[in-house]
């Protein structure tokens, strides 16, 4: 079976595709290098240097005619959102758009679609979040993973391509990009290994900072695997249904540090605090009940064990 992935170059679509490649799929990329790196690229996989709205894309497609997509490739900052809603639309819909009229045209059977978890539902009352949770997007970010999979809905009744969305919560590990507010974990021991203060963003009420659920991206490529066979035209989270505030994210990768042999010259106790945001939600914490019942999905990896697992490949062992 032929996969073509979208953002294959990119931190979690490159490790869907060293999963894919070790299950012995055939797997195409396709990327613009824009945040994607070509270290990162698997070499058994065939690379075309493309931006997903290019119109030769179609010419991809005709060439290779893959079974499934897998949809990777976005602008991916809530706060870039914000400040430019139109590039923002053009990479997220319209991207989307031109890779469902090749997905048409040459006979591509299934969309396996990332969308947000994180930032799709907006404000809730109430963690862990179900996908039965009526979303309210509050960034043209969250705006446009919304639209997307509405999109998809009418792809599949329109032209009977069918699609699995995966709304994923906060994804880290390695290879993940120290920018922009989802790769906190990588900026938090980026800057902490550099003798550098991050910083904390917070509401005044929440001067803790904000909640997340953090899920390690090898947990995530495997649900990609599983959503190659099941899943068909549902949603499903993908998180650990547990939620962490951003000073205990902090404090956790602090003392990990410590017990890597980080001295306390290197690494502060106190963090620097900064306002929250435009787009910034106080909480965030996705149920995975239907992933674990449906998809046959649950996460490996607990919080800590992540962590481990990518200090020490920033470290280079392990």
């Amino acid at each position: 079976m032929k996969i073509l992935v979208t953002g294959g170059a990119g931190f979690i679509g490159s490790h869907v595709v060293d999963s894919y490649i070790a299950e012995g799929y055939d797997v195409v990329v396709v990327d613009n290098l824009v945040t994607g790196k070509r270290q990162n690229l698997n070499p058994s996989a065939r690379f075309y240097l493309m931006d997903i709205r290019s119109e030769l894309l179609e010419q991809v497609f005709e060439l290779e005619r893959p079974e499934i997509v897998n949809h990777h490739a976005a602008q991916p900052s809530v706060p870039a959102s914000v400040e430019n809603p139109l590039f923002d639309a053009d990479v997220n819909v319209l991207g989307l758009l031109n890779l469902l009229k090749c997905s048409v045209k040459y006979g591509t059977r299934k969309i396996i679609f990332s969308s947000s978890g994180g930032a799709i539902y907006g404000e809730v009352e109430k963690v862990p979040i179900p996908e039965e949770y009526i979303p309210h997007p509050l960034s043209p970010y969250a705006i446009t993973k919304f639209v997307s999979e509405q999109y998809l809905n009418f792809y599949r009744d329109q032209y009977g391509i069918d699609f699995t969305v995966l709304r994923y919560s906060n994804i880290y590990g390695p290879r993940q990009v120290p920018h922009a507010e989802a790769g906190v974990v990588a900026i938090f021991m980026e800057k902490l290994l550099n003798g550098e203060i991050p910083t904390i963003y917070h509401y005044e009420d929440e001067p803790e900072g904000m909640m997340r659920d953090y899920c390690y991206v090898e947990d995530v490529a495997r649900a990609n695997i599983l959503a190659i066979k099941r899943g068909s035209g549902e949603t499903f989270n993908i998180g650990t249904g547990v939620g962490t505030v951003t000073t205990d994210l902090y404090r956790n990768i602090v003392n990990l540090m410590r017990d890597f042999g980080y001295s306390k010259e290197s690494v502060y106790d106190e963090p620097l605090k900064g306002p929250a945001r435009p787009g910034d939600i106080r909480k965030s914490c996705l149920d995975t009940r239907k992933a674990e019942n449906l998809l046959g999905w649950s996460p490996k990896y607990d919080l800590k064990a992540g962590l481990i697992k990518t200090l020490n490949w920033l470290l280079g062992v392990g």
